[in-house]
């Protein structure tokens, strides 16, 4: 484990050192938000673009993996929304809360930190929890706030779910590599040179605009924060287990990573979420602070023991 401790503190130590740019101001808020952009829309996109095009869609689908990962998070999620309802919470803090408690980083930390700890082969299962996170969760946070806002879902909220994916360019970019892959296009050597280059920037940036925009997190709602850190970072990866493990038999080396995907910290983008719509925006944001430093020690006890399993 200590091994394993090691081969992640560089992915850490460059997050501290984005915190610590941000919390010392020389690094501003509008410059974290402009690192963001860049790293979301072109070095990450690259990234999964130039991965996306080297596999097939029948590398990507495993329904057995999928409904794995969709049983173990939607009982986490339903666990975490119950919490909520006998705390008193409405339907809408329910499910952000919920969100926060099966949402990790998997596009920023994820996919960098995975493809080089566990090897290239495990950027298709991280790609395929990538998506669902986004398509299945990112769609069911938007339609139970907007639902339980007006009372009632309306065709509209489908208009609206269905716009934000156009608009991701996480998912634009798969979809258009594994595009490029099943028309079997060559891929000309300046444009893999072009996609490999931009992409070599998305680790560096996405580990040290996670640290930056740390900065800016709040530590209140502490209680709250720690058990939904608690339920991102313990539960998740254990009902992932028990059910990529037994309930569906997932092959090792995939169930490995999807056990690792779902060790990783709360994603950012819920708090943007959170902000957009008004909902509980500081106990994300303090959730998304604790997961992160916490996780500097469980990921890498639940990295160093799925290796094993393959």
């Amino acid at each position: 484990m200590f091994e394993i401790f090691l081969k992640t503190l560089p992915f850490f130590a460059l997050i501290g050192l984005g915190f610590g740019a941000g919390k010392t101001r020389f690094f501003t808020e509008e410059a974290t938000a402009y690192l963001t952009k860049f790293v979301f829309y072109f070095a990450l996109s690259a990234m999964l673009f130039r991965f996306s095009a080297n596999l097939s869609l029948t590398d990507l689908i495993d329904w057995r993996f999928i409904g794995a990962y969709l049983w173990g998070s939607g009982f986490v999620y339903g666990i975490v929304m119950a919490v909520g309802f006998l705390r008193g919470r409405g339907l809408e803090e329910a499910s952000i809360e919920a969100q926060c408690a099966v949402i990790g980083n998997v596009g920023f930390l994820g996919v960098p930190m995975l493809a080089l700890l566990m090897g290239q082969e495990a950027v298709a299962p991280v790609m395929l929890v990538l998506s669902m996170d986004l398509i299945v969760f990112g769609s069911l946070v938007v339609i139970l706030i907007t639902g339980g806002r007006d009372g009632r879902m309306r065709l509209g909220i489908l208009r609206t779910v269905g716009l934000g994916l156009l608009k991701n360019p996480m998912i634009m970019s798969i979809v258009l590599g594994l595009t490029w892959a099943g028309l079997e296009l060559p891929m000309p050597t300046p444009l893999e040179e072009f996609v490999s280059i931009l992409g070599a920037a998305a680790t560096p940036g996405a580990l040290f605009a996670i640290g930056a925009s740390l900065a800016t997190k709040s530590a209140e709602r502490m209680v709250v924060a720690g058990w939904l850190s608690f339920a991102k970072l313990v539960l998740h990866p254990l009902f992932i287990a028990f059910s990529a493990l037994y309930l569906f038999p997932v092959d090792p080396y995939p169930a490995a990573v999807m056990i690792a995907c779902a060790s990783l910290p709360v994603a950012g983008n819920i708090f943007i979420l959170a902000q957009h719509y008004g909902v509980a925006p500081h106990r994300v944001s303090a959730s998304i602070l604790f997961s992160t430093a916490f996780s500097v020690l469980t990921v890498s006890v639940i990295i160093a023991w799925v290796m094993q399993l393959y």
